[in-house]
């Protein structure tokens, strides 16, 4: 998304792995084009140069020489948030997004629960713990995080892991459901930092995000409220 910063790319891994897990086990969709997600919104189904990174980004990429701006078509949905500032944008509007020459315009559809994990030099380096997890209000939203050992094909035998995250708009709870499956060297134990977002609190992608909750997770179900 930030092409001159490899940082934030290690730090997406968790929701990379499990777009990629999606992929082998269900079929899943890395890349889509916006008809499928809003086949219903005449103006999406046409747009040739926005798409959707997994179920939470859409990305306008800028193809202009030396543009610095472009037009971004936000589909009908409960709402999206500019990734880099926090701040609410209007569903089924078209606005002038800023483009500057290290970053271009990304926005999260509301509902969007996206993880991400420490700061890394490598893959291997080091357990992806603590998570940080943005969640994004205006809607109900769920998340299932994918984990395997990441160095053979034992998850083609079962040997990987699943847990559920899911936002309740109307109580503002996130749940961390119960972990499901195992595999070698997982980690039993692990925190979560939350941070929510909303239209009253713009909270935009960094690397030190402060978080409104925390949760020591042992694989058992937890509910924390964000409110």
């Amino acid at each position: 998304i930030r092409p001159t910063n490899w940082r934030g790319r290690y730090r997406m891994l968790p929701y990379l792995y499990t777009l990629a897990g999606d992929v082998t086990h269900h079929a899943g969709t890395m890349l889509r084009p916006l008809v499928m997600d809003f086949a219903s919104d005449k103006l999406a189904r046409d747009l040739p140069d926005e798409y959707m990174f997994g179920p939470a980004f859409l990305v306008a990429p800028v193809t202009s020489f030396k543009a610095r701006s472009r037009s971004v078509y936000l589909p009908k949905a409960d709402g999206w948030y500019d990734f880099w500032t926090g701040k609410a944008a209007a569903p089924g509007t078209r606005i002038d997004a800023p483009a500057p020459y290290d970053a271009i315009p990304v926005y999260v559809k509301a509902g969007s629960i996206v993880p991400f994990g420490p700061e890394l030099q490598y893959t291997g380096e080091k357990p992806a713990d603590p998570l940080t997890v943005y969640v994004y209000s205006g809607a109900n939203g769920a998340f299932t995080l994918y984990e395997d050992q990441g160095t053979n094909y034992d998850y083609e035998k079962g040997a990987y892991s699943e847990i559920p995250l899911q936002w309740n708009e109307a109580n503002g709870t996130l749940t961390v459901g119960r972990r499901q499956g195992s595999f070698p060297e997982m980690l039993k134990e692990r925190n979560f930092q939350i941070v929510l977002v909303s239209k009253g609190k713009a909270a935009g992608f960094t690397f030190e995000a402060p978080a409104a909750k925390s949760i020591h997770y042992v694989g058992e179900a937890v509910v924390v409220n964000l409110r």
